[in-house]
């Protein structure tokens, strides 16, 4: 076996099964980071072995069963020896009885999530907590989405994994009467491992390959076992409107092409039919919540493709909804450009401009949408720093290459 394939292999076995064999890892010990390391080195132990051995025919279990013992290894030479330790012997005896009936490694991903979720935990920590432990992103990556510096959100992480070991917290779907607490918490998880695949970051690591259908395969096994959740039906509703448009975000040169210029006999219909009916089993349960609302806002964008755009006044009324159910910094800075189509470019600026200086000095939608906004209105060298602070803002080398184009023609 050449070491190029050994190394592809290994590199589809982390990015198909990370989230899966940290959650097993985890669940017994509640040391999310232990479990990180040892699966770091079964991912090392794949590379020097597999080009010699061969690929096993179970990559998954394979590792698994190398991180379970490089675990125990490590907490042997410490002398820890406490329930935890217990547990982890008996389960590294388990793993091969385990494997060799060809079964697949258990999904966990959604029992790590809800954990992620506990009330113990930092609410700010949760949603990139998840990111880190279930899809194996770095803090380069996860950065941008939640609007701080990786090195601050890497603290973060650190202090929640220490919480969940020293806590106990309890690997385990929450009682019925916990769900709405934390159901929340994993739908923002969900959304924001979509958004975080949505675009390529330089810089960042290579792991989210197929991270949108991930997210999207994860949303789709939550509403399975929460049939009488609307929320869930209305956020998988959402990705999959985006999903549907994803041929369409590049021409054939590989260029960025904005949703309004975006050729609709690209986009995928069986896509837009799925989310269609999942918007309308959500929003049959009667209650309305912001998931569902951002699907509506996608579905109204989707309306041309029927010859019959949606008015841009439904649009304003559609974010002003969602803004009156969860604000957000995004929400406003949409919210100002469905005014802009709707009454001008004035009123959007000033739909902008009403936004806290503080909260938009490093939101890269928001200088974007002002260059878009003070082009409209003429207002050229305004326009022009605006396109230069949404440049230097941007993580994607497609879409910093397009803004460049907009300044350009001005």
């Amino acid at each position: 076996m050449n070491e190029p394939a050994a190394r592809q292999a290994a590199e589809r076995a982390v990015r198909d099964s990370y989230g899966r064999l940290l959650a097993i890892l985890s669940a017994r010990t509640h040391d999310i980071a232990a479990s990180e390391d040892a699966l770091a080195d079964a991912f090392a132990r794949a590379l020097e072995r597999w080009p010699v051995d061969g690929i096993p025919a179970q990559p998954d279990a394979w590792l698994l069963s190398v991180a379970r013992h490089r675990k125990l290894d490590a907490w042997r030479h410490t002398r820890v020896q406490d329930a935890a330790t217990q547990s982890l012997m008996l389960l590294a005896g388990e793993v091969d009885e385990g494997t060799t009936d060809g079964a697949a490694v258990p999904d966990e991903r959604l029992r790590l999530l809800f954990v992620c979720a506990h009330p113990a935990i930092d609410a700010a920590a949760r949603a990139p907590l998840m990111l880190q432990t279930v899809l194996g992103l770095d803090a380069a990556r996860m950065a941008g989405a939640f609007l701080t510096a990786p090195a601050t959100l890497g603290q973060r992480l650190v202090r929640a994994k220490a919480r969940i070991r020293a806590a106990g917290i309890p690997f385990e779907y929450p009682q019925a009467r916990d769900l709405p607490q934390r159901l929340q918490d994993v739908l923002d998880g969900i959304y924001a491992a979509y958004g975080t695949g949505w675009d390529d970051v330089d810089g960042a690591d290579a792991l989210p390959c197929g991270l949108t259908a991930e997210a999207i395969d994860l949303c789709r096994i939550l509403c399975s076992l929460m049939p009488d959740e609307p929320e869930p039906l209305g956020l998988l509703a959402l990705m999959l409107f985006c999903e549907a448009r994803t041929a369409a975000r590049r021409n054939d040169a590989g260029a960025y092409v904005p949703l309004d210029q975006q050729d609709i006999t690209r986009w995928n219909h069986e896509l837009l039919a799925q989310a269609e009916h999942h918007l309308r089993l959500a929003c049959a349960m009667q209650s309305l919540g912001a998931y569902q609302l951002e699907a509506a806002i996608q579905s109204a964008h989707c309306e041309r493709r029927a010859g019959a755009p949606v008015p841009p006044e439904t649009l304003v009324a559609l974010y002003e909804g969602l803004l009156a159910l969860r604000p957000s910094v995004g929400a406003q800075v949409s919210r100002a450009c469905a005014l802009a189509n709707a009454r001008g470019p004035e009123t959007g600026l000033r739909a902008l401009d009403a936004i806290a200086a503080n909260e938009v000095t490093n939101y890269q939608p928001f200088w974007a949408a002002r260059a878009h906004l003070l082009a409209a209105g003429g207002a050229r060298a305004a326009a022009r720093q605006a396109y230069d602070r949404a440049i230097g803002l941007s993580a994607s080398a497609v879409v910093r290459a397009y803004l460049h184009a907009m300044s350009d023609r001005l």
